[in-house]
């Protein structure tokens, strides 16, 4: 996408967050002519001042999705949208589901009404695995957003703004990720705590997820959903291989480390899906992802894909990948160091 953003201005809705500053650094690159960076984050913000402060073309917005007049202000003149703003911990949002519902739905249709209100030329949202036959709050809160992005599109009447969305597995090394939390658990405790062993999730690395979110921007035609393939993983695989990796780095025994297993936490799935078998029916396939089109829209062309497989996309029926290869991927991205 070199040259993409150069001399537009572009929103990164829940910019402080660690998809919004990797899109911020990609971003950065085309020379755009103005990024805000809306958050409420106000430390963050003070953070990534002083990261970036040789930068003029950087202007913060303190604001919460929540509140409609700030997101159109915020919004004025904008070109490109990338709303990756939401309540994402899945305890937090099943112990205070409605404070998920304002920011994950509510806020969500502000940023739709305001980018149609400032005439922005496209938006991109950031969804969740978790979203597909959800069993917690936060998943519903985020099919419902899904839902809402799919049906702007056939709403927005005779508005030019493109709305599309895209779903991530769990970024390897993102605020909540789990490798933090062991690596943490592992030298404060020696021992790290576990849902159930056999659990299997999607996998993505950070630069994957911003390179994704980057493409849909670049492929977006109006009410698609982009789903990147990616690898799964067994929560049992990925504990030992940090295990391994941390024991070495702090000169302890893996057999002085112990493995708790906690059972799942309310709401959580054994599994997750990233499609289902309905949306295959009306979606596309490239090599890299699956692009789920909008029932009711008209079929849209896209470079080198065809007509997807009918059948459902669950980390249950894919195989994961091995220890090794687990390994290698994290160290590739750096996060065992």
């Amino acid at each position: 996408m070199n040259g993409w953003f150069s001399g537009k201005k572009v929103l990164l809705v829940g910019g402080t967050g660690t998809i919004g500053q990797s899109l911020l650094r990609h971003i950065l690159a085309d020379h755009p002519e103005v990024v805000r960076i809306f958050s409420r984050d106000e430390y963050k913000q003070f953070q990534l001042q002083q990261e970036y402060k040789e930068f003029t073309n950087i202007r913060f917005l303190i604001g919460d999705v929540r509140d409609y007049a700030r997101v159109e202000r915020a919004m004025q003149d904008i070109d490109y949208v990338f709303h990756t703003a939401a309540m994402k911990h899945v305890p937090a949002c099943e112990y205070n589901p409605f404070e998920a519902v304002q920011t994950n739905i509510i806020g969500t249709q502000n940023v739709i009404q305001a980018a149609l209100a400032c005439n922005a030329k496209k938006v991109v949202f950031t969804s969740t695995d978790k979203a597909i036959s959800p069993t917690n709050t936060y998943g519903a809160s985020k099919l419902m957003a899904e839902r809402l992005f799919t049906a702007a599109q056939y709403q927005a009447g005779s508005k030019k703004t493109i709305f599309a969305a895209v779903r991530f597995g769990n970024v390897m090394g993102s605020r909540g990720s789990v490798i933090p939390l062991f690596k943490w658990q592992i030298e404060h405790k020696r021992k790290i705590t576990v849902t159930c062993k056999e659990m299997t999730r999607f996998m993505m690395t950070l630069q994957e997820a911003t390179e994704l979110t980057m493409k849909a921007m670049e492929l977006a035609q109006g009410g698609e959903t982009f789903v990147l393939k990616m690898p799964v993983i067994k929560l049992n695989d990925l504990a030992d291989v940090v295990i391994q990796s941390s024991s070495h780095v702090l000169n302890i025994s893996p057999e002085d480390i112990e493995v708790e297993s906690i059972g799942l936490r309310p709401g959580e799935k054994m599994y997750e899906e990233l499609m289902t078998e309905e949306e295959s029916v009306h979606a596309l396939e490239t090599k890299e992802m699956y692009i789920i089109l909008n029932p009711f829209l008209e079929p849209k062309d896209y470079i080198n894909a065809k007509p997807a497989e009918t059948k459902g996309y669950s980390s249950h029926e894919v195989q994961p990948i091995n220890r090794k290869e687990l390994q290698e991927l994290l160290h590739r991205d750096h996060l065992l160091s």
